[in-house]
């Protein structure tokens, strides 16, 4: 039995069939129990203005409604519970990482060489790395912020796939929307594998040349993506705006306000908070805490999006490596519930010492000690991606 409902009469316990009418450009479809208030707020400020309710499937709030001729498929989805990390997650995530890694490795192999013709491959890895972001998202978090130097640029696909699907969960999207912003995600940068290395792998600083060069791998990435098959226009235009800016200053197109999606607005934060945690060829990494401070200076995101950002991954991101007041260098494994700057933190380290300690899970609200500050491992001559993959792992709490 489906009914049009306006946003206005919209209430928690409805089951949502699809958006029939919204201002903007952005054309979303929503299917799925609206679980909160949030969710409808946020359906709101998005322009939504009708949608089709499934009087059936919703939670017996709504009543004496005329059926409607069409019928609509069961509703099969469900949201595992969030595992809480510890060796089996940690390994669970770091398998799937690095398969992802090696997904996208050969797929941009493949667009180099003309022969990728299939979406398919790289449609399966951002669904992958999605369920595990429902299904293991702490976990998946820290592999976010274990970079490797060596392999920036498919780390960064990866890291934004998943850290968007993170946000876009956060923000009270639906799956369907979830899944096609996370592959705009994993797939916004694909341009850049065909640059030349010198422009690529530039460690100073970009002339103008060089800058327009670089500003060609958003028009090349489209161009790449729609000859390998169907993707969503969703998906297309994160990969052709992610480098837009509502004030006008962005490219390829100059685009402003309106024009600029929601998603893609998110697309820019996600990416600009993963290359300034990253160590790239020309500029060094910063403290993801830096990092978030940094965004709230930026004029050009879209500050109220910024401050939602900085809600979800907490003040202390998961996977931040961090100094405690005790002298010991922790890596944060849980957001604090109670206090966000008191997280769970897993220590590994000495400074007073300088060497490794045993691994131990200490929740920083119940324990008389805190964190003094974010840190780089390059700070303390660690190589963290080593020490995460050969021994962290392996030694974690269960």
């Amino acid at each position: 039995m489906l009914k049009a409902v306006p946003i206005d009469e919209l209430k928690p316990g409805m089951y949502v069939n699809q958006v029939l009418e919204q201002s903007g450009a952005l054309k979303m479809r929503s299917k799925g129990i609206v679980k909160t208030q949030k969710v409808i707020d946020t359906l709101r400020t998005r322009g939504i203005q009708r949608v089709e309710i499934d009087t059936e499937k919703s939670k017996g709030l709504v009543e004496d409604i005329a059926p409607a001729p069409e019928s609509v498929a069961p509703d099969t989805a469900t949201q595992p519970q969030e595992k809480p990390i510890n060796r089996e997650s940690l390994n669970e995530a770091n398998d799937l990482y690095f398969d992802a890694v090696n997904i996208q490795n050969g797929f941009l192999k493949s667009l180099k060489r003309g022969a990728a013709k299939d979406l398919k491959p790289v449609e399966e890895l951002s669904q992958s790395l999605i369920e595990s972001v429902f299904d293991n998202k702490d976990a998946l978090s820290c592999l976010t912020l274990i970079k490797d130097a060596d392999s920036y640029l498919l780390e960064h696909s990866i890291n934004c796939s998943i850290i968007m699907g993170m946000f876009t969960q956060f923000l009270g999207y639906d799956r369907d929307i979830i899944d096609q912003a996370s592959l705009g995600a994993l797939l916004m940068d694909v341009g850049m594998s065909s640059l030349p290395e010198e422009v690529r792998n530039n460690t100073g600083e970009f002339s103008h040349a060089d800058w327009e060069v670089m500003k060609t791998h958003v028009e090349i990435g489209i161009d790449l993506v729609e000859q390998c098959g169907d993707i969503s226009d969703l998906a297309l235009s994160i990969i052709a705006q992610h480098h837009e800016r509502q004030d006008g200053s962005g490219y390829p197109r100059g685009l402003a306000g309106d024009d600029v999606s929601e998603l893609a607005r998110i697309a820019a934060i996600v990416d600009a908070y993963d290359a300034m945690t990253s160590n790239r060829p020309h500029k060094e990494s910063i403290t993801p805490t830096q990092a978030l401070k940094r965004l709230t200076s930026i004029d050009n995101l879209d500050q109220n999006l910024v401050t939602q950002f900085i809600q979800c991954v907490g003040v202390h991101p998961v996977g931040s490596l961090v100094r405690l007041k005790s002298g010991k260098l922790a890596i944060v494994s849980q957001r604090g519930k109670r206090d966000a700057l008191s997280p769970v933190v897993m220590s590994f380290y000495s400074v007073t010492s300088n060497h490794y300690n045993e691994i131990k899970r200490i929740d920083l609200s119940q324990y008389d000690d805190e964190i003094v500050s974010g840190v780089r491992p390059e700070d303390f001559k660690l190589n963290l991606s080593k020490f995460f993959q050969e021994v962290f792992i392996s030694q974690a709490p269960n």
